[in-house]
């Protein structure tokens, strides 16, 4: 089987979130595919088959569990697509039938993915505790996600959590996910966040481009304007532009193909 890997959402090699992307000649089953993504390890691994001249079906596995939506093999899927074909546009049908727009823009790439709205929450402060978080600014929950948004002061502090992972995933079930964000300190970018989902896949994803199916919409929302500069402050570091529109948000990255071989099936 076809199988790279990719580092999506910077334009340099071992940075950003790596990405296996695998495109099997032959159909396999979940379990299949599943043990695939545990073998590999990756936060994500996506499955793609072509079904038409430019529409795709996509699967995605994180070494746990399938996801509904991944953003950052998203990119890497059409980083591969885009570099093996002469296409300049395409359509990813994922497990949910949700139709993914996907462009190229120059050496860019741009997605349109799902606005979805958040509730307010309440948060278990033995959560806080773990995350090593004192005072929040919002409380948020993604129904469609599953993820809780907290919003802190600092982006510093926020770069500077160090998660204690087994009181966290202890301190909360039902959800896949926990996302911390921040406005940013710089006028490079309007706000920084970081994805923990020990309950779904890794302890830390290290650049999460599905989150902003909300959290662009939340931002938008604070910041009073459409556009807007994303950076992830995990270890890895990441960096998105993202717009949102009516029921849309564009999401806009670069990826580097850093593999390329074959798995043995």
């Amino acid at each position: 089987m076809k199988t790279y890997f990719v580092d999506s959402f910077t334009n340099q090699k071992y940075k950003g979130n790596p990405a296996a992307v695998c495109l099997p000649e032959t159909d396999l089953d979940a379990a299949e595919m599943q043990s695939i993504a545990a073998e590999i390890g990756f936060s994500e691994t996506a499955f793609i088959k072509p079904l038409t001249d430019n529409t795709y079906s996509i699967r995605f596995f994180s070494p746990k569990t399938e996801i509904p939506l991944c953003g950052h093999a998203t990119l890497a899927s059409s980083k591969i697509v885009f570099s093996t074909t002469s296409l300049d546009s395409i359509t990813f049908i994922n497990y949910d039938n949700v139709e993914l727009a996907i462009e190229k823009e120059d050496q860019k790439i741009k997605m349109f993915f799902p606005v979805y709205d958040t509730e307010e929450t309440v948060v278990p402060q033995k959560m806080l505790d773990a995350l090593g978080i004192s005072e929040t600014i919002s409380l948020r929950y993604s129904p469609n996600n599953k993820i809780i948004l907290i919003e802190i002061e600092s982006a510093h502090e926020l770069a500077d959590l160090k998660p204690d992972f087994t009181a966290l995933i202890n301190s909360h079930t039902g959800i896949s996910g926990v996302l911390v964000t921040a406005a940013s300190d710089s006028t490079d970018f309007d706000f920084h966040y970081r994805y923990f989902w020990p309950w779904a896949g890794t302890n830390e994803d290290p650049v999460t481009g599905g989150i902003q199916t909300f959290l662009t919409k939340y931002w938008a929302t604070k910041l009073n304007k459409t556009k807007l500069r994303a950076y992830q402050s995990s270890l890895r570091t990441g960096t998105m532009s993202t717009e949102l529109l009516q029921d849309k948000v564009s999401i806009l990255g670069e990826a580097v193909i850093v593999l390329e071989g074959e798995f043995i099936l």
